[in-house]
């Protein structure tokens, strides 16, 4: 029998079962996969811009120096500061942690400084890929490390922003991707070599994704990303990385923010302080 030019009408199933068949990865389940994707995607964009606004609006008053982090959460932060700089005619001076930073600044029609001319922050706001129980701080997902870690530590008040999906207990619960490491090109080898004999685990150079060859920083040197095997002394493991010669820094950020907020599924902002030792 010829069957071409012939059309099949098929009955679907319900939607509620869509999800039984999981394992299959046919169309409709990925379908229904992106859909939902989607969502938890909108849901963590607006999680953002509510932690980013609320902590502009906590930490930021008039006649301030702000040093402004990277990252996509920092985005709403510096619109939320743009806004209340012309509705409330705030004299307000930004010192950028990346090339993405002081554009959004210009962008922005904020008033630009450096370290040279500002080298005592009032507050410093900054997303983080991953804070734990005790805010300590994955960063340089994006590969600033370096100059947010610098600016960071200039502000007498150092605040984070993020959205409930970098929101864990330990370090490593959320973030699978590892520790980054900023280092000198020349260095990336024997670095490598050097914290897989320290501490174990897995090293690897960061490569471009729309480009040829490795990530580069803005300081013109390399990222590693260190996939940790187990829990460890971060302050103790932070130090110990730094004095391999040809580290600059790490994306270990530790004892340095002291509150963090967490935009949340609900639409709310959860709030959390440094321990007091």
């Amino acid at each position: 029998m010829n069957f071409r030019g012939w059309v099949a009408f098929v009955k679907l199933p319900p939607a509620s079962l869509l999800w039984s068949c999981a394992s299959c990865r046919c169309p409709l389940v990925l379908a229904a996969s992106l859909k939902t994707s989607t969502c938890v995607a909108n849901m963590a964009e607006e999680a953002k811009k509510q932690a980013a606004y609320t902590a502009v609006d906590n930490h930021v008053q008039n006649n301030q120096v702000v040093g402004v982090g990277s990252g996509s959460t920092i985005v709403y932060a510096v619109h939320r500061l743009a806004e209340r700089v012309r509705q409330e005619k705030l004299n307000i001076i930004c010192v950028p942690t990346s090339f993405q930073a002081r554009q959004l600044i210009l962008q922005h029609g904020l008033m630009l400084s450096d370290l040279d001319r500002h080298p005592e922050l009032d507050v410093a706001i900054d997303g983080a890929d991953e804070v734990d129980a005790d805010l300590t701080l994955i960063k340089g997902g994006g590969g600033c490390l370096t100059q947010e870690k610098i600016v960071a530590s200039c502000a007498r008040h150092f605040v984070v922003i993020a959205d409930f999906r970098k929101d864990s207990k330990a370090i490593g619960q959320q973030w699978r991707k590892g520790v980054p490491i900023e280092v000198v090109p020349m260095a990336h080898v024997p670095v490598s070599r050097r914290i897989v004999q320290l501490f174990g685990g897995e090293v690897n150079l960061r490569m471009g994704v729309s480009k040829a060859g490795p990530v580069v920083t803005d300081n013109s040197n390399f990222i590693l990303d260190w996939k940790f095997e187990r829990a460890h002394c971060w302050g103790d493991v932070n130090k110990a990385i730094k004095m391999i010669p040809g580290v600059v820094e790490t994306g270990l950020f530790v004892g340095m923010a002291e509150r963090a907020y967490f935009g949340t599924e609900d639409g709310r902002v959860r709030v959390r302080d440094a321990p007091v030792n």
